[in-house]
């Protein structure tokens, strides 16, 4: 949850392509459905790597599923993106906050394979949402002080959040 000192730090790469890494992979999937998330980034389950994954509709809405590892934006572009944007450590509210419509990330798989994945839409704000967890900048921090005040304050306890 916001607050946490571990979603304002820069996250470790991933060395090691192997079993425990595999079930990182599929346990953050497990916790992203829980919590009806699109995207979940391993600092958000207070893991320090590079790591995160997606199901998320894109431009056309086309459902995406995968993860990436050791992700590094490679392309941001198109029309800028006013829509709204939300995050599971920042429970309940939504902001708008304007991002490319157009993003592509660089990285490798849990195997080690170099992988590129390209977005549109929502998906590319997800993209950009989840890479920057992974250097310790959440949505809020792009606001402006009043209105991350207001987002703060707008948060709202669920279930899979409730200490």
């Amino acid at each position: 949850m916001v607050g946490d000192p571990v979603l304002h730090t820069s996250c470790r790469p991933v060395t090691e392509f192997d079993d425990a890494l595999a079930q990182l992979i599929e346990d953050m999937f497990a916790s992203m459905y829980v919590a009806e998330g699109v995207g979940l980034a391993a600092t958000q389950i207070g893991v320090d790597l590079a790591v995160f994954v997606y199901d998320c509709p894109d431009a056309s809405g086309e459902r995406q599923i995968g993860h990436v590892v050791n992700p590094v934006v490679a392309f941001t572009g198109g029309p800028a993106d006013a829509g709204e944007e939300g995050c599971l450590s920042v429970p309940g509210p939504y902001h708008e906050l304007e991002r490319p419509s157009e993003v592509t990330v660089r990285g490798v798989d849990k195997d080690g394979t170099e992988q590129e994945v390209s977005g549109t839409g929502f998906f590319a704000r997800c993209l950009l949402h989840e890479t920057e967890h992974l250097s310790g900048i959440l949505f809020i921090d792009h606001l402006p002080r009043n209105r991350r005040r207001r987002v703060l304050r707008d948060m709202e306890p669920y279930d899979w959040n409730a200490v």
